[in-house]
């Protein structure tokens, strides 16, 4: 760059000026040779809606959408697809600390203000999980395992007089 195309003269619109440095870059050969000159623009007579850029954009990057997502909606997206993702977990107790994790991110979106569409996801229950992350897995050789007593039901405090 030589020292007039540095500064935009006082004389000279902000748009003049720099549709000057195109045509004096383009006199110049700056735009030859790049790649794909010459070629139709792709999708370019499709319609698009508004967020249809960013789509592509994630896309062509291979970036997850649940990480560009409000956190009510990156919660749910994760709360729909916890069986598959732990699916892939070998450890019964890896499971339960992913769950437990979840519902401690869960909690921690109820106590702050709201940003974005409203928050309405409920904690998971990690017993639940479990249970239905066992009976995915294939059977285990050997030795038949313990059967697991299921929690004892909860008892009410407060009782009604009549």
């Amino acid at each position: 760059m030589d020292a007039d195309s540095r500064r935009k003269p006082s004389s000279m619109t902000f748009p003049g000026w720099v549709e000057y440095q195109v045509r004096r870059a383009e006199a110049e050969g700056a735009f030859e040779n790049l790649p794909g000159a010459g070629r139709p623009i792709p999708d370019l007579d499709r319609q698009q809606d508004d967020l249809a850029w960013l789509a592509g954009y994630l896309k062509r990057e291979n970036v997850d959408v649940v990480e560009v997502l409000p956190p009510a909606l990156q919660l749910a997206k994760e709360v729909e697809t916890l069986d598959q993702r732990l699916a892939a977990i070998a450890s019964e107790s890896r499971v339960r600390a992913l769950v437990e994790d979840l519902n401690h991110r869960i909690d921690v979106a109820y106590a702050r203000p709201q940003v974005g569409p409203p928050l309405r996801v409920r904690k998971v229950r990690v017993d639940e999980v479990v249970q239905r992350w066992r009976a995915a897995r294939p059977p285990v050789p050997g030795p038949d395992p313990e059967p697991v007593a299921p929690p004892a039901p909860r008892r009410r405090r407060w009782r009604r007089r009549a």
